[in-house]
C-alpha cells in the first residue's frame, strides 16, 4: 500500500471562473508532502433520472464513482445557492451514491467553499454534512475553511490572496492526510 494520500477533489459549481474552482486550485498548490489532489470536473455528469440508470450508468458517471473508490480521500468545494448545497452538487453526489457498491461507504472527506456573502458557505456545508450522512462519507470536521467575501479575497486570476485562508487550506489538507491515514489503519 502506498503512503502517498490520494485525494480526489470536485467543485459543486460548473462556472469556470468559479472562487470555488480556484479554492481547489489553491489546494492543488498547497497540498503537503505524500498527497497529491486529482480534480474532477462534474460538468458531464447529467441529471439524475431513474430510466436512465435502468440503461446503465452514463460514462461520466461511471467515471466518477471509479475515481471515487480509487481514492483515499475526498475534497468537497462547495458554493452556496440559497441557503444550501447547490443542485449540481448534490445531483453528483445522487449518482454516485446508487447502489451496489456505492464508493462514499467510509471515504474521509474534507470540506470548504468559497461564496460572495459573509458567512462564507456555513450553511451550505451543514447541509452538506447532513448528505454526507446519509450516504456514510467520514468528513473532518474541523479546521473550517469558510471564504468569505470571496471578491476580495482572490484576484483577477483566480489566485487566493488571503495568506491566512491560504493557511487554512493548508491546515485542512494536511488534517485530512492524518484523518485518511487514521482511516487506512
Amino acid at each position: 500500500m502506498s503512503s502517498t494520500i490520494h485525494v480526489l477533489g470536485f467543485a459543486g459549481s460548473l462556472r469556470a471562473g468559479s472562487y470555488n474552482r480556484a479554492a481547489l486550485r489553491t489546494a492543488a498548490e498547497l497540498t503537503p508532502d505524500g498527497m497529491v489532489l486529482e480534480q474532477f470536473d462534474l460538468a458531464p455528469i447529467p441529471l439524475y433520472n431513474g430510466d436512465v440508470e435502468a440503461g446503465g450508468l452514463p460514462d461520466a458517471v461511471r467515471l466518477f464513482r471509479e475515481k471515487i473508490a480509487a481514492a483515499d480521500a475526498l475534497l468537497i468545494a462547495t458554493p452556496e445557492y440559497n441557503y444550501s448545497v447547490p443542485g449540481v452538487l448534490k445531483n453528483a453526489i445522487d449518482w454516485a451514491s446508487r447502489p451496489p457498491n456505492q464508493p462514499f461507504d467510509g471515504k474521509p472527506v474534507a470540506l470548504m467553499g468559497a461564496a460572495a456573502g459573509p458567512l462564507g458557505t456555513a450553511r451550505s456545508q451543514m447541509h452538506l454534512r447532513q448528505v454526507c450522512f446519509a450516504v456514510s462519507m467520514l468528513p473532518l470536521n474541523k479546521p473550517e475553511v469558510l471564504i468569505a467575501s470571496a471578491h476580495e479575497r482572490f484576484d483577477a486570476g483566480g489566485r487566493l490572496v488571503d495568506e491566512t485562508l491560504r493557511a487554512r487550506i493548508r491546515a485542512l489538507l494536511e488534517a485530512l492526510a492524518a484523518w485518511a491515514r487514521q482511516m487506512r489503519g
